[in-house]
């Protein structure tokens, strides 16, 4: 979602998103348990996998904790990056399998509400506007429900791939996942823009514009 002020000419989806209103699980700050504050770590190494998850620590750093750690950026390997950093930011199935010894685990999901009291959207669905009349021909919502409706099937087969248990999966995608961009999550995605901007994340905050509108 970061990328939505980079790109121009831009327009979101309207109605759907990757998001989660609590507890992502698959998006976490690995601190070593040594320390016994996030307010310690003063080195973190960043997941090359994703854009959004860097910006959204770089802020939870700087507006919420009120400090700059030093970054760098790692393949995802949770141990490689823990022997060179205080702590790490990994995402994806990666974030939600790697051993839980001798290490703390920050949920940013759980960091951000604690501190705005607002939703989350990591991705969107987002295309130029002279797509629009391609776009029209998907049902993005429909293909949503259709997923949401079928979510033990989709556990089953990805079982093997992500390494977690049928029910882990399906837990996940309709507890932990929120694919509605509702007005919650259109709050925390504004607020996320302004703050971004606010640090230098960002070089301008472009209000969101809905393909259509």
């Amino acid at each position: 979602v970061i990328e939505y002020q980079r790109i121009p000419e831009l327009a979101i989806v309207p109605g759907v998103c990757v998001g989660s209103r609590h507890r992502v699980r698959s998006v976490v700050l690995v601190m070593r348990d040594e320390l016994d504050d996030l307010r310690e770590v003063r080195t973190v190494a960043l997941d090359s996998s994703s854009r959004t998850s860097a910006a959204l620590v770089r802020v939870i750093f700087r507006e919420f904790l009120g400090f700059e750690p030093e970054w760098t950026t790692s393949a995802p390997d949770v141990a490689s990056m823990l022997r060179t950093a205080d702590a790490a930011l990994i995402i994806g199935d990666p974030g939600m399998t790697f051993s839980r010894e001798h290490v703390v685990v920050y949920d940013l999901a759980e960091l951000w509400r604690k501190h705005t009291g607002l939703g989350f959207v990591f991705a969107m669905w987002m295309a130029r506007e002279h797509e629009l009349e391609k776009i029209r021909r998907i049902d993005f919502a429909g293909a949503r429900d259709e997923g949401l409706a079928h979510v033990e099937d989709i556990a089953s087969l990805y079982r093997e791939t992500v390494g977690l248990s049928p029910r882990e999966i399906e837990s996940y995608l309709l507890e932990n996942i929120s694919f509605e961009l509702d007005e919650e999550m259109r709050g925390g995605l504004d607020l996320f823009y302004r703050l971004a901007h606010k640090h230098g994340i960002i070089g301008q905050v472009r209000p969101l514009k809905l393909l259509g509108s």
